[in-house]
C-alpha cells in the first residue's frame, strides 16, 4: 500500500472528530428518548409489480433521482433469486435484467453496485452498472470479486477527496470498502479496507453528511463507524436489539432522509428513527395497510429521499420491501411500497 499523504491523514484525524463528537452527543440523548412519540401508522400510495420469483425473493431498494427531471425518478430493486429490476414511480417495471443475484443494491449519481453472493462460484461480487437518465435503464459495466462474500452493499462519495467507495458485507461479519474509479464505461476497483463487524450483518448505510459509516449487526444493533477508508475499526453503538434498545432482531435496512436516519426494526415489523446528527432516537413507524397498497412486514431493505420527485412524491419518497404482499393492490410474490415521505416527517416534526 502506498503512503498516505499528510492531507489524507489530516481527514481522517477530522473524521475521528466527528465520529467522537457524535458519540457524545448520542450519550445525551436521554431527553430526547422520553419525548418521542408512540409507534405510528403511515401508508403508502404506489407499490411495485411484484418480483418474478415466489418465496422469499425481494429485498433491496434503492432511490436514483433524475439529475433534470425527479418526476422520473425510478427505485433500482433487488429479486435476490435471479434479477435485477428498475421501477417508475408509478411501481411499473421498466427494466429486468436476469442473473443477477443480488441481495442489496445501491447508487451514487449514476453508478449502481448490486452485491451478489452467489456470483464467483459463490465467494461473492459486485456487478457494477451505469444508468442512463434518457432510457432510465442500466448498462452492465464490470464484475468485481470481493474478498468478503458479498451479501449487503452500500455506497459513499467522499466530501473531502471526492472518490466513490462500496461497502461490501458478509454474513460472516466481515466488510470490506472498495474505491471505485469510473471513467467511461471503464472501472478500476481496488481494496482499501478490510475488517470484522462480529456476527452477521447486511443492512448498511454510507453518509456524506457526517461521514459516518452504519452498520447493521443484525442481532445486535446498529454501530458507527467512520466511512473514509483511514479510520479504522473505532466504533460506537448507536442502538441495540438488546434491554434498553429500540430494536429487535434482525436489524436490516438502514438509510437516511432530511435530518432523519431510519433503521429497518425486521422482528418488530417497524421502522426506527433516529437524529441523523446527534444520533437520539425519535420515534418509530409503521407502513399499515391503506386504500391503495398493503403495508410492509418482515421488511429487509429500505431507502429514503427527502427530494422533491413531482407531483406523485412532492416531499420525497420512503421505499420498504415487503414480504408479505397481500391486497389491496396486487399480491403474490413479494415487491416494494412506495410511502410519501412527509406522512413520516410531518409526525416526527
Amino acid at each position: 500500500m502506498r503512503p498516505l499523504a499528510t492531507s489524507v491523514c489530516l481527514r481522517a484525524a477530522s473524521a475521528a472528530l466527528a465520529l467522537a463528537t457524535g458519540a457524545l452527543l448520542w450519550q445525551s440523548t436521554g431527553t430526547a428518548r422520553a419525548a418521542a412519540p408512540g409507534r405510528f401508522p403511515v401508508t403508502a400510495t404506489v407499490e411495485t409489480a411484484p418480483v418474478s420469483h415466489s418465496g422469499d425473493a425481494a429485498d433491496d431498494p434503492a432511490i436514483w433521482v433524475h439529475p433534470t427531471d425527479p418526476s422520473r425518478s425510478v427505485v433500482v430493486t433487488t429479486d435476490k433469486k435471479g434479477a435485477l429490476e428498475v421501477h417508475d414511480l408509478s411501481g411499473n417495471r421498466i427494466q429486468r435484467i436476469n442473473g443477477d443475484h443480488g441481495n442489496n443494491v445501491d447508487l451514487r449519481g449514476d453508478i449502481v453496485v448490486s452485491a451478489d453472493d452467489e456470483a464467483a462460484n459463490g465467494d461473492g461480487a459486485m456487478h457494477i452498472y451505469r444508468i442512463d437518465p434518457a432510457t432510465r435503464k442500466l448498462t452492465h459495466l464490470k464484475d468485481v470479486a470481493t474478498e468478503v462474500t458479498a451479501h449487503g452493499i452500500c455506497m459513499y462519495t467522499s466530501p473531502t477527496s471526492g472518490k466513490l467507495y462500496a461497502y461490501p458485507n458478509s454474513t460472516s461479519g466481515r466488510v470490506e470498502q472498495w474505491e471505485l474509479s469510473v471513467r467511461g464505461d471503464s472501472v478500476t476497483a481496488t481494496s482499501v479496507r478490510l475488517f470484522d463487524a462480529g456476527s452477521a450483518v447486511e443492512g448498511c448505510y454510507a453518509d456524506e453528511k457526517t461521514g459516518r459509516l452504519y452498520l447493521g449487526e443484525e442481532d445486535v444493533g446498529v454501530w458507527v463507524y467512520g466511512a473514509e477508508p483511514t479510520a479504522g475499526t473505532t466504533r460506537t453503538k448507536l442502538d441495540s436489539t438488546g434491554s434498553g434498545g429500540h430494536l429487535t432482531a434482525d436489524v436490516e435496512g438502514i438509510t437516511a432522509a432530511g435530518r432523519y436516519l431510519i433503521v429497518s426494526s425486521q422482528g418488530s415489523n417497524d421502522f426506527a428513527v433516529y437524529d441523523r446528527t446527534g444520533g437520539g432516537y425519535l420515534g418509530r413507524f409503521v407502513v399499515a395497510k391503506g386504500t391503495a397498497a398493503d403495508g410492509c412486514e418482515d421488511t429487509d431493505g429500505i431507502d429514503a429521499t427527502a427530494a422533491p420527485l413531482g407531483s406523485k412524491f412532492p416531499g420525497g419518497v420512503f421505499v420498504c420491501q415487503d414480504g408479505t404482499n397481500s391486497a389491496p393492490g396486487t399480491s403474490g410474490n413479494q415487491n416494494f411500497k412506495l410511502v410519501p415521505f412527509e406522512r413520516i416527517s410531518s409526525v416526527l416534526g
